[in-house]
């Protein structure tokens, strides 16, 4: 439909308290070829009608009972507040203060009566023809917004999957499965939430958890993967895989990556400074790696690797809350309890036997 067809389908509401001008004007516009014309002699009606009808152009009376025009104007000023208020005075009144008046109130056109077919026509399509060539932009904008928002999250999405499968790189490395980074991030979530950190700050750490140990990809087989106990320099090698996984998420000014990066180099720290590698204490510890090496730990002991077998539920809480204040945050430990019927259904739902 050309915007001539769509201009001739608009919808057009007469406001006049005198039925004869609403009348004559109808059959004027029915007349031209004007499909849907909508009257009323109530001014009162108005916010009524645009409850069930989304007008394109208002032909409004002043000097009316109960709600004049400039009153019709104010509300539908409120109503089309931010978009294009399409409306034409029909006025008898002539002077200047009552032209500036109804402009000032919102009207787009102004015309007095008696008025000439020819113009009032004229004016009435151009009305129409800028609602709706706005309405079209108004539109067109918000497809392109919507494309926008579309892209973004596709964008975001995949970003995500490449994280993911970074760190599924690093876990496949060392014979764990998928679902321990899945797992161990979720529970890093849950505890950052539970201690205060706000949403955004805790989606945050759920995204950039499973980079934890990436470092592991520069760590030799013949360490990373040796069945008995390392010696002294496989244990210096083996730690080397924090600070190799800070380089790998540095050098991005993204608040991911930074939390990637952090949560990679102290997530192997103690409260008490005896982890590694920098020996850090207490809140040196970013609270990033903190958290998460609360839910690294609690994982592996819930975990069946070929050197062990999964730890009971109370038996592995019970050395996360004696490691309280030596290993782990004294303030976090506790709350591995208080989340832990979330803990439970993340356990069930990303289970090993799901990939065995």
């Amino acid at each position: 439909m050309d915007i001539a067809q769509e201009i001739f389908q608009a919808n057009i509401l007469i406001v006049d308290d005198e039925p004869a001008n609403v009348k004559l004007l109808q059959k004027i516009l029915q007349r031209k070829g004007y499909k849907n014309v909508h009257c009323t002699t109530d001014s009162r009606e108005v916010e009524v009608l645009c409850q069930t009808i989304s007008f394109d152009a208002f032909l409004l009376d002043i000097r009316m009972p109960h709600l004049d025009g400039y009153g019709v104007m104010e509300m539908l000023s409120k109503r089309f507040a931010g978009d294009y208020l399409p409306v034409l005075v029909l006025t008898a009144q002539t002077d200047r203060e009552t032209r500036l008046k109804a402009l000032e109130g919102g009207a787009k056109d102004f015309l007095t009566k008696p008025f000439d077919q020819l113009e009032a026509m004229t004016r009435i399509y151009n009305l129409l023809e800028v609602r709706l060539m706005h309405n079209k932009i108004r539109n067109q904008n918000k497809i392109l917004e919507d494309q926008v928002k579309q892209r973004t999250a596709e964008l975001y999405e995949t970003r995500m999957e490449v994280i993911n499968r970074l760190g599924l790189a690093a876990e496949y490395r060392d014979n764990e499965t998928g679902n321990h980074i899945i797992r161990m991030s979720r529970y890093a979530q849950l505890l950052a939430l539970a201690y205060g950190l706000p949403d955004v700050e805790a989606e945050t750490l759920l995204n950039a958890a499973p980079m934890h140990d990436i470092g592991k990809i520069g760590i030799p087989d013949s360490v990373l993967l040796k069945p008995g106990k390392l010696d002294n320099d496989e244990w210096d090698i083996m730690q080397s895989h924090v600070k190799i996984g800070g380089e790998i998420l540095s050098g991005h000014k993204s608040g991911l990556m930074e939390t990637a990066k952090l949560i990679a180099l102290h997530h192997h720290e103690k409260w008490d400074g005896s982890g590694y590698p920098s020996g850090l204490k207490g809140e040196e510890i970013s609270i990033e790696g903190r958290i998460c090496a609360v839910a690294d730990v609690f994982d592996a002991l819930m975990s069946e690797r070929p050197y062990k077998k999964p730890w009971p539920l109370e038996k592995a809480l019970a050395l996360i809350d004696e490691e309280a204040g030596k290993h782990f945050d004294p303030n976090l430990a506790p709350l591995m309890r208080q989340i832990m019927p979330d803990v439970l259904k993340i356990m069930d739902e990303f289970s090993d036997a799901d990939v065995a």
